[in-house]
Protein backbone atom coordinates (compact mmCIF):
# COMPACT_ATOMS: atom_id res chain seq x y z
CA UNK A 1 0.00 0.00 0.00
CA UNK A 2 0.98 3.26 -1.06
CA UNK A 3 1.14 6.33 2.44
CA UNK A 4 2.28 9.30 1.97
CA UNK A 5 4.71 11.41 4.57
CA UNK A 6 4.56 15.04 5.36
CA UNK A 7 7.61 15.94 6.80
CA UNK A 8 8.89 19.97 7.86
CA UNK A 9 12.47 19.97 7.73
CA UNK A 10 15.06 23.10 8.76
CA UNK A 11 15.91 24.65 5.23
CA UNK A 12 19.16 24.04 5.39
CA UNK A 13 21.89 22.33 2.32
CA UNK A 14 22.10 18.77 2.90
CA UNK A 15 18.83 18.12 4.57
CA UNK A 16 17.38 16.58 1.55
CA UNK A 17 21.16 14.38 0.96
CA UNK A 18 20.55 13.19 4.69
CA UNK A 19 16.63 12.15 4.52
CA UNK A 20 17.13 10.02 1.11
CA UNK A 21 19.83 8.21 2.36
CA UNK A 22 18.23 7.41 5.06
CA UNK A 23 15.65 5.45 2.73
CA UNK A 24 18.35 3.99 0.44
CA UNK A 25 20.39 2.94 3.84
CA UNK A 26 17.78 1.01 4.92
CA UNK A 27 16.55 -0.14 1.61
CA UNK A 28 13.55 1.76 0.72
CA UNK A 29 12.42 3.00 -2.22
CA UNK A 30 10.80 6.60 -2.98
CA UNK A 31 7.82 6.54 -4.77
CA UNK A 32 7.41 9.88 -5.08
CA UNK A 33 9.62 12.89 -3.25
CA UNK A 34 8.60 16.82 -3.98
CA UNK A 35 9.87 19.73 -1.76
CA UNK A 36 9.53 23.18 -1.45
CA UNK A 37 9.38 26.29 0.94
CA UNK A 38 6.32 26.57 3.37
CA UNK A 39 5.07 30.01 4.62
CA UNK A 40 7.85 30.11 6.64
CA UNK A 41 10.97 30.44 4.82
CA UNK A 42 13.27 28.40 7.51
CA UNK A 43 11.18 25.61 6.72
CA UNK A 44 10.44 23.17 3.88
CA UNK A 45 7.84 20.87 3.36
CA UNK A 46 8.72 17.26 2.40
CA UNK A 47 6.12 15.14 0.91
CA UNK A 48 7.31 11.11 0.34
CA UNK A 49 5.43 8.76 -1.01
CA UNK A 50 6.28 4.99 -0.47
CA UNK A 51 5.03 1.72 -0.60
CA UNK A 52 4.76 -0.74 2.60
CA UNK A 53 2.69 -1.61 5.42
CA UNK A 54 1.86 0.35 8.33
CA UNK A 55 5.04 -0.96 10.63
CA UNK A 56 7.47 -0.28 7.97
CA UNK A 57 6.10 3.14 7.70
CA UNK A 58 6.16 3.30 11.23
CA UNK A 59 9.72 2.63 11.52
CA UNK A 60 10.43 4.88 9.07
CA UNK A 61 8.79 7.98 10.90
CA UNK A 62 10.77 6.87 13.82
CA UNK A 63 13.51 7.35 11.99
CA UNK A 64 12.48 10.60 10.19
CA UNK A 65 12.10 11.75 13.83
CA UNK A 66 15.77 11.08 15.15
CA UNK A 67 17.30 13.22 11.77
CA UNK A 68 18.61 16.72 13.61
CA UNK A 69 16.99 18.89 10.99
CA UNK A 70 13.69 16.91 11.13
CA UNK A 71 10.89 19.14 12.72
CA UNK A 72 7.98 17.11 12.36
CA UNK A 73 6.80 14.39 10.39
CA UNK A 74 3.15 12.56 9.70
CA UNK A 75 1.22 10.03 7.47
CA UNK A 76 -1.53 11.69 6.21
CA UNK A 77 -4.19 9.36 5.83
CA UNK A 78 -5.31 8.14 2.37
CA UNK A 79 -8.86 9.49 3.30
CA UNK A 80 -7.62 12.46 4.34
CA UNK A 81 -5.41 12.92 1.84
CA UNK A 82 -5.90 16.09 -1.22
CA UNK A 83 -2.83 15.33 -3.78
CA UNK A 84 -1.99 16.29 -6.76
CA UNK A 85 1.24 16.57 -9.25
CA UNK A 86 1.71 18.56 -12.50
CA UNK A 87 3.11 17.29 -15.25
CA UNK A 88 4.33 18.99 -18.90
CA UNK A 89 4.22 16.86 -21.54
CA UNK A 90 5.24 17.82 -25.08
CA UNK A 91 3.52 16.29 -28.34
CA UNK A 92 4.24 16.34 -31.76
CA UNK A 93 1.23 19.16 -33.38
CA UNK A 94 0.18 19.53 -36.86
CA UNK A 95 -2.52 21.67 -38.07
CA UNK A 96 -4.81 19.05 -37.80
CA UNK A 97 -4.44 17.50 -34.52
CA UNK A 98 -4.04 20.97 -32.60
CA UNK A 99 -7.42 21.66 -32.05
CA UNK A 100 -7.68 18.11 -30.52
CA UNK A 101 -4.65 18.29 -28.18
CA UNK A 102 -6.66 21.78 -27.25
CA UNK A 103 -9.47 20.10 -25.37
CA UNK A 104 -6.98 17.98 -23.20
CA UNK A 105 -5.00 20.21 -21.05
CA UNK A 106 -3.23 23.90 -20.87
CA UNK A 107 -0.84 25.01 -23.32
CA UNK A 108 2.18 26.70 -22.05
CA UNK A 109 4.30 26.59 -25.13
CA UNK A 110 3.34 26.08 -29.19
CA UNK A 111 5.67 26.49 -31.98
CA UNK A 112 5.08 24.97 -35.63
CA UNK A 113 5.57 21.08 -34.89
CA UNK A 114 5.31 21.17 -31.37
CA UNK A 115 2.55 21.90 -27.98
CA UNK A 116 3.66 21.59 -24.45
CA UNK A 117 0.71 21.13 -22.40
CA UNK A 118 0.72 21.66 -18.73
CA UNK A 119 -1.39 19.40 -16.55
CA UNK A 120 -2.15 19.28 -12.66
CA UNK A 121 -4.15 16.46 -11.51
CA UNK A 122 -4.17 13.17 -9.25
CA UNK A 123 -1.12 11.12 -10.73
CA UNK A 124 -3.99 8.32 -11.65
CA UNK A 125 -5.26 10.99 -13.80
CA UNK A 126 -2.08 11.80 -15.50
CA UNK A 127 -1.60 8.17 -16.24
CA UNK A 128 -4.10 7.96 -17.87
CA UNK A 129 -3.64 11.32 -20.09
CA UNK A 130 0.19 10.37 -20.92
CA UNK A 131 -1.23 7.07 -21.95
CA UNK A 132 -3.94 9.01 -24.27
CA UNK A 133 -1.48 11.53 -25.58
CA UNK A 134 0.89 8.39 -26.57
CA UNK A 135 -0.94 9.04 -30.24
CA UNK A 136 0.42 12.72 -30.21
CA UNK A 137 3.76 11.61 -30.47
CA UNK A 138 5.25 12.38 -27.09
CA UNK A 139 8.88 14.09 -27.42
CA UNK A 140 9.61 14.52 -23.29
CA UNK A 141 7.37 14.16 -19.74
CA UNK A 142 8.32 15.44 -16.63
CA UNK A 143 6.49 15.55 -13.35
CA UNK A 144 7.10 16.55 -10.38
CA UNK A 145 5.90 13.96 -7.84
CA UNK A 146 3.13 14.46 -5.56
CA UNK A 147 2.49 17.52 -3.19
CA UNK A 148 -0.20 16.53 -0.49
CA UNK A 149 -2.12 18.56 2.50
CA UNK A 150 -3.79 17.48 4.75
CA UNK A 151 -7.99 17.99 4.40
CA UNK A 152 -10.03 19.68 6.51
CA UNK A 153 -8.32 22.08 9.91
CA UNK A 154 -6.13 19.45 10.89
CA UNK A 155 -2.36 20.22 9.32
CA UNK A 156 1.59 19.70 9.36
CA UNK A 157 2.84 22.97 10.33
CA UNK A 158 5.66 24.24 13.12
CA UNK A 159 2.59 25.89 15.36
Amino acid sequence: MKHTISVLVENHAGVLSRITGLFSRRGFNIDSLAVGVTEDKTVSRMTIVVEGDAYTVEQLEKQLNKVVDVIKVRTIPQQDLISRELMLIKCTATGRTRSEILDIANIVDLTKTTMTLEICDLPDRLDLLEELLKAYNIQEVMRTGTIALQKGGATVSVK
